[in-house]
């Protein structure tokens, strides 16, 4: 069960396969997908999140290997504006996308670190792994903000083509030694 979380500004609820109507509209925009897996097919099909969510995502969660929660505002908690999950694996442990109103407002960096905590401290992963584009400087700083570090690089198909990529990592114990030094 993936269970509801929250931070100062948002609700994290568990995703539901209703979500998909409000996350199409949103998550069907070049600036959302350019920089995930080319496994997200372009131009994005109109039932693609329904699809997503029914023979991947929830399956995946009732298996118990992944934990997808929907992004909301406290200020307007009828209205999804991205989501976050967390994957068993060993190359990929997050993954995130919020829509672009939404943009450069520090919220994913809010939903990362309670996600985050959720990974090792409920789940007890020993590290949390996320790859991610060279060119998506946003999502680049929040791994930096976390504490994350790069282990890799190489080149990865996305959406918008082959790129060179970073693998960032962080162990557990490093993210509770960043807790108790009082960062983030």
């Amino acid at each position: 069960m993936t269970p509801p979380l929250e931070t100062p500004r948002l609700l994290l609820r568990p995703l539901e396969l209703a979500d998909a109507e409000q996350a199409q509209p949103l998550f069907a925009q070049w600036e959302v997908v350019r920089y995930l897996t080319n496994q997200v097919t372009w131009p994005f099909p109109p039932d693609g999140v329904h699809n997503y969510y029914r023979d991947v995502a929830l399956p995946a969660a009732e298996r118990g290997d992944a934990w997808h929660w929907t992004l909301r505002l406290k200020s307007d908690p009828d209205r999804l504006i991205g989501c976050i999950s967390l994957m068993k694996g060993r190359e990929i442990n997050r993954g995130f996308w919020l829509g672009a109103a939404w943009h450069g407002q520090g919220l994913m960096s809010e939903a990362c670190e309670v996600v985050t905590d959720y990974c090792f401290e409920t789940l007890g992963f020993p590290l949390l792994r996320a790859p991610k584009a060279v060119a998506n400087v946003a999502s680049r700083r929040i791994s930096e903000r976390q504490g994350m570090r790069i282990v890799e690089t190489k080149e990865s198909e996305y959406v918008s083509g082959r790129l060179p990529t970073e693998v960032w990592e962080i162990t557990a114990e490093e993210w509770r030694a960043r807790k108790a030094a009082g960062i983030g």
